[in-house]
């Protein structure tokens, strides 16, 4: 039960007559968004039923219904409420006015500057497009989520995408939650499965195997977090190098057999935390060989992720990001 709701208007049952139009409840659950968000639109911005009935139950009518969903698209596009709710209030549909975007040639505000997005998380110094999947996030509006997000990948590249508009957004998502007494976790994880399709969808069809050119992307034992390894294999498949994803918590005897069988030129390693960080996990792999006497070779080990700072064996490459990670795979699948 929802206990935000105050009087008595959406308390009907889920089989309930709709005469005269839908209830608030009816509306919000179609919409993706909570009912005090579509009651605070109607008493800021004049959104609510065009036509007033008697009793204690609102009823939308379609043409009510059509301006609130005008009102949720452009919220999407990162338009502050009240510009979005005056656009609603025309019949303009969102195609025609295209997003308000911060070029990337643009200046950026001072260092230090902060802004919201939603409800209340801060973003900072960010391309336009992180507030509009921010507010999409928050609204668990998977539709519109899923345009942002594509779009993002198409205008700005997989690499781009991810560094300047896709991180921000998860980690202002992140620092919420953790703020918030483990309130937001649902869009943490309603945000991070979009993000993931988006990048399934985005990607070309998998690379043809080449000998001695695959890479092999594994978290290490313990370890969850795939997403980050999920973009490295779609930017690594986008430039035709082949790729072996395995995806999270690989045991240490599966890792190894899978090394073993596929013979990589390289091995990504992510590690989100310190604690699952293996140094001596790490220095097995690198010391692997195959082949025939004479011609015995082995993979190039990369420490992926935030949990190997300071704990990198010697001789294992940490790159300092995304775009440095994909260089550096893209060179060894090139030798």
């Amino acid at each position: 039960m929802d206990t935000t709701r105050g009087g008595g208007e959406d308390r009907e049952g889920e089989g309930g007559p709709e005469v005269g139009g839908l209830t608030t409840g009816k509306v919000a659950r179609r919409l993706g968004v909570a009912p005090t968000t579509i009651r605070t639109w109607d008493r800021r911005y004049g959104l609510g039923p065009e036509a007033h009935t008697g009793g204690r139950h609102r009823r939308w009518t379609a043409r009510d219904v059509a301006r609130l969903e005008r009102m949720c698209a452009w919220t999407a596009t990162g338009l502050p409420p009240a510009e979005a709710a005056r656009l609603a209030r025309t019949d303009e549909p969102p195609t025609v006015v295209p997003p308000r975007r911060v070029p990337a040639s643009a200046p950026r505000p001072p260092a230090g500057a902060r802004s919201r997005a939603g409800s209340g998380l801060r973003l900072g110094d960010v391309r336009q497009e992180c507030r509009g999947i921010a507010r999409a996030a928050l609204r668990l509006d998977a539709v519109a989520l899923d345009r942002l997000l594509l779009t993002a990948i198409t205008e700005h590249g997989l690499v781009a995408a991810w560094t300047e508009v896709i991180m921000p957004t998860l980690q202002a998502v992140g620092r919420k939650w953790e703020t918030s007494g483990e309130k937001y976790v649902e869009v943490e994880h309603f945000l991070s499965w979009h993000v993931s399709g988006a990048l399934r969808r985005s990607a070309p069809p998998t690379a043809a195997d080449r000998c001695g050119a695959t890479t092999v992307l594994a978290c290490v034992p313990g370890e969850m977090h795939t997403l980050p390894l999920e973009v490295l294999s779609a930017a690594l498949t986008e430039r035709g190098v082949p790729v072996r994803m395995f995806g999270g918590a690989l045991p240490v005897e599966s890792l190894v057999s899978a090394v073993r069988r596929t013979g990589p030129a390289a091995v990504g390693l992510w590690a989100q935390s310190r604690t699952t960080a293996s140094r001596p996990l790490a220095q097995h792999v690198a010391a692997m060989e195959w082949g025939v006497r004479g011609a015995r070779r082995g993979p190039v080990v990369l420490a992926l992720g935030p949990g190997w700072a300071g704990q990198a064996p010697a001789g294992v490459a940490r790159p300092g990001g995304l775009a440095e990670a994909v260089a550096a795979l893209e060179a060894v699948a090139a030798q």
